[in-house]
């Protein structure tokens, strides 16, 4: 199996590469508050010499509640992404849940993010393959690893092989993820680079009722087992203040907290190549 090395301008991800971070707020609040958490990032990463993607949603499509706060909508976000894009110089990636928000997100986005709900649509992922840009697809709650193989058959045909594989926990009972870290290995074995969303596997869907809960405190823990398991990246979603956050504040790092577990899973990716 041809083990593929993907190229977000100067950042390679897979075997071999420096871990990867994808990071930042869940949905873009403001355009003062994503410039923010962009520069706060960049500052860490740049610190410890890891490679960088910034991620945030400019439409948070799939929401617990009608009432819940989505972001500020395609047009104005992709706005907010590209003067990041454009000041900073950082690798944009956000999320696509219908397929015509491809047309304008392809001229912002260097990913292409499939939420994990919409793993399975085969003509959302058919479009945004067909742009040739890079694509993350998180794999879906209610898959099993291995019949991601099929979802990657799905953009292969398009002649795109600039694949990036999510692993972001799996249903266990109502309310209620688990990660089952054999999943890390089996999909690495498609031959696509493997992401781990820290954040999102410490999500309880639904779990307060009108939105979802979380336990931020298992982010670390969680993180730690995926690097030592063998992962090309980490996601995670971070905020200067969680508690105050306008969407999945309850699973998402503090931006505070961010600088010393980046340095752990640093460590521990050194020693698992030692001993590969």
């Amino acid at each position: 199996m041809k083990k593929h090395i993907i190229k977000i301008g100067k950042i390679k991800i897979g075997q071999g590469q420096p871990l990867l971070l994808i990071a930042g707020p869940c949905v873009i609040e403001s355009e003062k508050r994503a410039l923010y958490h962009a520069e706060e990032l960049l500052k860490i990463a740049s610190h410890l010499n890891m490679p960088l993607i910034y991620k945030s949603s400019y439409d948070k499509a799939n929401r617990t509640s009608i009432n819940s706060f989505r972001g500020p909508g395609l047009l104005k976000g992709l706005k907010i992404l590209k003067k990041i894009k454009d000041r900073l110089g950082l690798p944009i990636l956000s999320d696509v849940h219908c397929r015509r928000d491809i047309e304008e997100a392809v001229h912002v986005l260097d990913i292409i993010q499939i939420p994990a709900f919409l793993c399975r649509q085969t003509d959302l992922i058919l479009a945004a393959a067909e742009t040739g840009k890079p694509l993350n697809v998180k794999k879906g709650q209610f898959m099993a690893p291995w019949d991601m193989k099929h979802v990657v058959e799905k953009i292969e045909r398009t002649g795109n092989y600039e694949i990036l594989i999510t692993e972001r926990g799996s249903s266990f009972g109502y309310n209620n993820l688990v990660s089952d870290m054999r999943s890390l290995p089996i999909m690495r074995q498609m031959g696509y680079p493997v992401i781990y969303d820290a954040t999102h596997s410490a999500q309880l869907p639904g779990g307060k009722g009108a939105s979802s809960g979380g336990e931020r405190e298992f982010v670390s823990y969680l993180s730690r087992a995926a690097v030592a398991a063998g992962v090309d990246g980490i996601f995670i979603e971070t905020h200067r203040d969680p508690d105050k956050a306008l969407s999945d504040g309850p699973n998402m790092l503090k931006i505070k907290d961010l600088s010393n577990l980046l340095k752990q899973l640093k460590r521990i990716r050194e020693a698992v190549e030692d001993n590969v």
